[in-house]
């Protein structure tokens, strides 16, 4: 049994023990996150459609001999313009013009025995009528001066052809264009229809291919049934450089491999800013879409869940919002579902912030219709 003495150093001792026990602190509030936020506007925007398009030549003509010889003379230089019916190459005629020399001699020939052949049958017809010759050997003179009349139109057609292959050895543009590299050089031997000498490419107007998704087809049908579908190629390397054209072209079955439908628009190009070859970026505008829901594009972020920005709700906290958006148009995108016009999107800052976060604005926010 304790004594009464011991009871007050037990008591003091039990105090000394619990005042050593340490303290639970109170858990520290995080501070707000610094962020740029901006609220969702609603207003009108264009309906546009983007797609990365491929320039091609109005028309592109191969230019070949279309006879076998010599190549005399090139009248161009390469990489210049040239007008439609231009003379381009010259091949050697000579060959030709002695083929057709002996064509007109062979027609001379003829003629004159046709002639004779019709002035004889002419006279054994009135011998025929004395009775002085057969009407075999009359039949034999006829036959034989109709003969040489059918030998004189086959002269005439192998003149007119020996023309058309002498013709051939001037060699004309058959478009307006510009000439690319000369594969044959004078002196060279070309075969009909063979290798290419050149290639002409018509530059004004020009075109430029596309595709789009299959799922806005019947949007790019209906803008196409009002007007003519405005469209834009943006010029590579030129930024705010841009080329207005129409669509011209909307193939008639979708790829169903890509899940794609081709289409072509064609651009007047008279400042031949678009060149064949070159890749640009087409903008197509299907009409405006009235009252949408717009935020910078900025704002939205991706997850394995889909497009998601961050909405500041009033007490400054953040939360992940779901949304769906339809189309981009400049530093904007129009969302579909998912946001309300009017509520206050995190447009930088997004990196440091997670579910039930709160923020503040980083730095002074510019008031709208501020001039920069």
């Amino acid at each position: 049994m304790k004594q009464p003495s011991e009871i007050p150093f037990i008591f003091l001792a039990l105090f000394l023990c619990i005042s050593c026990t340490p303290q639970k602190s109170a858990p520290k509030t995080k501070p707000p996150v610094p962020v740029t936020m901006t609220p969702a506007l609603q207003k009108n925007m264009p309906n546009q459609l983007t797609a990365i398009g491929s320039v091609e030549a109005y028309t592109s003509v191969a230019i070949k001999s279309q006879v076998d010889g010599q190549i005399a003379r090139i009248h161009f230089a390469e990489g210049s313009d040239v007008v439609k019916g231009a003379l381009l190459i010259s091949i050697s005629p000579e060959p030709f013009q002695a083929t057709l020399s002996q064509y007109e001699a062979a027609l001379a020939k003829d003629q004159a025995q046709a002639a004779f052949a019709r002035g004889q049958a002419l006279r054994y017809e009135g011998l025929l009528k004395e009775g002085i010759v057969t009407r075999d050997q009359y039949e034999q003179l006829q036959s034989n001066s109709k003969s040489l009349d059918a030998t004189i139109v086959a002269d005439r057609a192998a003149i007119k052809n020996a023309r058309i292959q002498l013709d051939y050895c001037s060699i004309r543009s058959p478009i307006s264009g510009r000439t690319g590299t000369i594969a044959l050089q004078p002196g060279n031997l070309v075969k009909a229809n063979d290798l290419p000498i050149v290639t002409v490419n018509q530059l004004t107007p020009i075109y430029v291919t596309f595709s789009l998704p299959e799922k806005r087809l019947a949007e790019i049908k209906r803008a196409m049934a009002g007007n003519e579908l405005k469209i834009e190629a943006i010029i590579p390397n030129e930024p705010g450089a841009t080329e207005a054209g129409t669509l011209s072209f909307l193939d008639n079955a979708v790829n169903p491999t890509t899940g794609t439908i081709k289409l072509k628009g064609v651009f007047a190009n008279t400042k031949r800013k678009l060149w064949p070859g070159q890749f640009t970026d087409v903008v197509v505008t299907l009409g405006n879409r009235k009252n949408a829901v717009v935020v910078p594009t900025a704002a939205i972020q991706t997850s394995q869940q889909g497009e998601f920005v961050y909405v500041v709700k009033p007490d400054n906290g953040v939360e992940v919002r779901q949304i769906a958006s339809l189309i981009a148009s400049g530093a904007d995108t129009v969302v579909g579902k998912g946001l309300a016009a009017g509520e206050i999107v995190v447009t930088d800052g997004q990196l440091r912030l997670t579910p039930g976060a709160t923020v503040e604005t980083k730095g002074k926010q510019p008031q709208a219709g501020a001039q920069k």
